[in-house]
């Protein structure tokens, strides 16, 4: 009976050392698959951010055509030879176009009314925004701050070049709202983009950024 017992003792102990290599696979497949997890976490998080990547420099911008607010035709060869600021929005627009304008103007009145710079404010409404509407609208911001408008198949080429969405959404008639990019861009003064340009900070601050590309 003891031998029995010892021998019956042995096969137990191997059977523990082959139990013990479970526990160390079940671990190693765990790493395994939480990093896998990691990667598709990383992944899905990328594709699903609110900031979508830089585009490439050459993604922004090209030939346009279009009215200022004074009557002028303007182009983009006309804006070349000092960095400039572009803005898409419409007269109508309930809050951020004028906000943003209001911090456009406070922004080019902190470089001073020397300062060589530019800025664009685009309407994505051309069948209200005439150039006497702009010119109207604009009168409440820096002047110098350039208003363009044109017939849609003029626009549009312009809307396309600058990556911009724009849909006119309810309302009936004449009153109707754009659901529209509000992105505002910074090009160079060779007409080539340089980035998305924030706005909402101190004037000071947008002030001395822009200063870096007289």
């Amino acid at each position: 009976m003891s031998k029995a017992s010892v021998k019956g003792g042995k096969p137990g102990k191997r059977g523990d050392k082959s139990g013990n290599s479970g526990p160390s696979v079940s671990r190693n497949l765990l790493i395994g698959a939480g990093a896998v997890f990691a990667l598709i976490f990383g992944v899905f998080v990328a594709m699903t951010s609110n900031k979508p990547p830089a585009p490439p420099a050459s993604a922004i911008g090209g030939p346009f055509q279009l009215t200022a607010h004074t009557g002028q035709q303007v182009s983009e060869k006309d804006l070349l030879g000092r960095p400039f600021l572009v803005f898409f929005g419409y007269t109508h627009c309930p809050d951020v176009c004028h906000t943003t304008l209001f911090e456009m103007s406070e922004i080019l009145r902190a470089m001073g009314p020397q300062a060589k710079i530019g800025a664009v404010f685009v309407t994505v409404d051309p069948e209200r925004d005439t150039t006497e509407t702009l010119r109207e609208y604009l009168s409440n911001f820096d002047s110098r701050i350039i208003g363009l408008t044109g017939p849609r198949a003029q626009l549009e080429p312009m809307l396309r070049g600058y990556r911009i969405y724009a849909k006119r959404a309810g309302g009936k008639d004449e009153d109707y709202a754009v659901d529209h990019t509000t992105v505002v861009y910074l090009m160079d003064k060779n007409g080539r983009y340089v980035s998305s340009f924030d706005v909402g900070r101190k004037p000071e601050e947008a002030a001395r950024e822009l200063e870096r590309y007289l």
